[in-house]
């Protein structure tokens, strides 16, 4: 199968490498650095560098861009798909996405797929791309209604052949209201709690908790401020539940109220140890 791969980043080239490593799928490349096409040809990830003019070649376009790119990018090359071939992205707001590339593709007889793959590290471009990245973590594919169950299957597929741990079906609704708590409120609360004066006082005062809260603040702005803007509704359901959350604390302490102190710090461990009975997670 001919494969396109729009953007040859951190998750895009990450694609390709594992693509390359575990399938025999050829692999065509597009991205506007050169030097980061010539790394990926030298390194193997891609067979091949294409312009848009050759996506009528891809069985499977995926493309890896920022949000907004990605729409500019379907919308501009819409022509050039090959009818019947599949067009999916990798990023990590779904309804933005599918609600603006689907109609356009589906007048052309092309099938558009909102992908997530659930991995990555707080560096970014190809430099950073790895085979193994995806191992073990999660793939979810957000489908619309009239996507053709063998176009899902493949995708799937292509994830298990990619080393994800699992696949996960949901609506592009689920993805952005499930994905603006367990990733985007981590990078908001993180790059926020850097921003103490504290900060730059602490060397030899920090320990295993503070990497842990500050490892995401060291974000790709770009792209995050634009994630975080196509899922703004999501987003701030979250960050005002953890204001709240974060206000009873800081009363209880000015009012001096132990009882209701211990009170919270009590369900907060409660509900951490439930969470990871129900993920199955280990104590940490």
């Amino acid at each position: 199968m001919n494969i396109a791969v729009i953007g040859l980043g951190l998750i895009g080239g990450s694609i390709c490498k594992a693509l390359k490593a575990n399938t025999f799928h050829h692999i065509m490349g597009i991205d506007t650095d050169r030097d980061t096409v010539r790394k990926a040809l030298e390194q193997g990830a891609i067979d091949e560098e294409i312009t848009a003019d050759r996506l009528g070649e891809a069985n499977l376009t995926i493309v890896a861009l920022y949000p907004l790119a990605i729409v500019d990018f379907v919308r501009e090359n819409a022509g050039k798909f090959r009818k019947g071939s599949i067009v999916m992205d990798i990023c990590g707001v779904k309804g933005y996405i599918v609600r603006n590339c689907t109609p356009i593709l589906d007048e052309r007889g092309v099938i558009f797929i909102g992908t997530h793959p659930m991995a990555g590290t707080e560096h970014s471009g190809f430099d950073y791309a790895t085979a193994d990245l995806f191992k073990k973590a999660s793939f979810i594919i957000t489908p619309s209604e009239n996507t053709p169950q063998i176009a899902v299957d493949l995708v799937s597929t292509l994830g298990a052949c990619m080393n994800f741990g699992q696949v996960v079906i949901a609506t592009p609704e689920q993805h952005d209201s499930n994905i603006a708590y367990t990733s985007q409120l981590a990078h908001v609360v993180s790059n926020a709690y850097v921003k103490s004066p504290s900060l730059f006082r602490a060397d030899g005062f920090s320990a295993g908790s503070f990497l842990d809260l500050t490892r995401v603040a060291y974000l790709n702005e770009e792209m995050w401020s634009s994630l975080f803007m196509c899922n703004k509704e999501a987003l701030l359901y979250e960050i005002n539940n953890i204001i709240q959350s974060l206000t009873e604390y800081r009363d209880a302490m000015v009012n001096e109220d132990v009882d209701l102190l211990r009170e919270l710090l009590k369900v907060g461990r409660e509900r951490k140890e439930k969470s990871m009975e129900f993920y199955g997670q280990e104590r940490r």
